[in-house]
C-alpha cells in the first residue's frame, strides 16, 4: 500500500491486509478486498508472457547498457497516484517502453532512447446502438505514421456511471491505416461476445504510442449510452 503522511495519513493507495484503500469523487475510503478469479484468459497468458521476456530480455543486458537505463531515469519521470513526481528504476523504464513496443507490434530497443512528444487522438466521440449492432468511434486528430493508438473498452456498465478504471480491458491497436470514423463493432464484439443491451454504458480509451521508443501520451476516453 502507498500511502501520504501529514499529521496523520491523509491519502492511501493500494493493499493493505484484507483491505483496499482508494478514492473516488466522494473522497478516500477503505473498503474490503476481494480476490478475482484467475481465469487464465489468452489475453492474460500473452501479459504474463511478454513481462517474462521483457524481465528476462533487461537481465541480459551489457552493464554498460544497464547504466545507461539508470541514468536515463531523470527523463523519464511519471506522476504517481498522489501527483507527486517520481523516477522510475532503470529496469522498470525499459520494461515500460518495451511493453508498449510489443504491445503495438514493434520491436523491443535495447538503448534508451531521448524522451519525445506522442499526440494524442484529439477530440473522441463515441456512438453504439444494439438493434442494429453498431459501434463507432470518432477522432479529430489522424494517427500519425509513427504511431500506434492502444484502445481500450469495458463491458456494458451501468448509465449512472462516471468513472471506470479497473473495467478497461485492451481491444485492438489502431494505426495510420485507421481512420475517422472507426467502426469499432467487429473488435469489440471479439472481446466481449456482444453489443450490451439498450441503455447500458460503455467506456472507451485511447493511448498514442510512439512506435520506435514506446513512450506514451496522453490517455483520452469517452463513453456513451448504447441506443436501441
Amino acid at each position: 500500500m502507498k500511502a501520504k503522511w501529514g499529521a496523520l495519513m491523509t491519502d492511501g493507495r493500494g493493499k493493505i491486509g484484507g483491505h483496499v484503500a482508494s478514492k473516488n469523487k466522494s473522497g478516500a475510503y477503505l473498503r474490503t478486498k476481494v480476490t478475482p478469479i484467475n481465469r487464465q484468459s489468452t489475453a492474460q497468458s500473452n501479459i504474463r508472457a511478454r513481462l517474462t521476456q521483457v524481465s528476462q530480455a533487461f537481465r541480459g543486458l551489457t552493464p554498460a547498457r544497464v547504466l545507461a537505463w539508470n541514468n536515463a531515469v531523470s527523463d523519464f519521470k511519471k506522476s504517481n497516484i498522489f501527483g507527486d513526481s517520481v523516477m522510475l528504476s532503470g529496469a522498470q523504464l525499459y520494461q515500460r517502453l518495451n511493453n508498449n513496443l510489443l504491445c503495438i507490434n514493434h520491436a523491443v530497443i535495447t538503448d534508451p532512447p531521448l524522451p519525445n512528444s506522442v499526440a494524442t487522438m484529439g477530440v473522441l466521440t463515441l456512438t453504439g446502438a444494439k438493434g442494429t449492432p453498431a459501434l463507432t468511434l470518432v477522432f479529430s486528430t489522424p494517427i500519425a505514421v509513427s504511431e500506434s493508438v492502444k484502445l481500450y473498452a469495458t463491458a456494458g456498465v451501468s448509465n449512472g456511471k462516471s468513472f471506470v478504471k479497473s473495467e478497461y480491458r485492451l481491444l485492438d491497436i489502431l494505426t495510420s491505416a485507421d481512420v475517422t470514423p472507426a467502426n469499432i463493432l467487429a473488435a469489440y464484439v471479439a472481446k466481449f461476445g456482444a453489443i450490451p443491451a439498450a441503455g447500458q454504458q460503455v467506456f472507451v480509451k485511447a493511448v498514442n504510442v510512439s512506435n520506435t521508443t514506446g513512450v506514451e501520451g496522453q490517455a483520452l476516453s469517452a463513453s456513451c449510452v448504447i441506443a436501441a
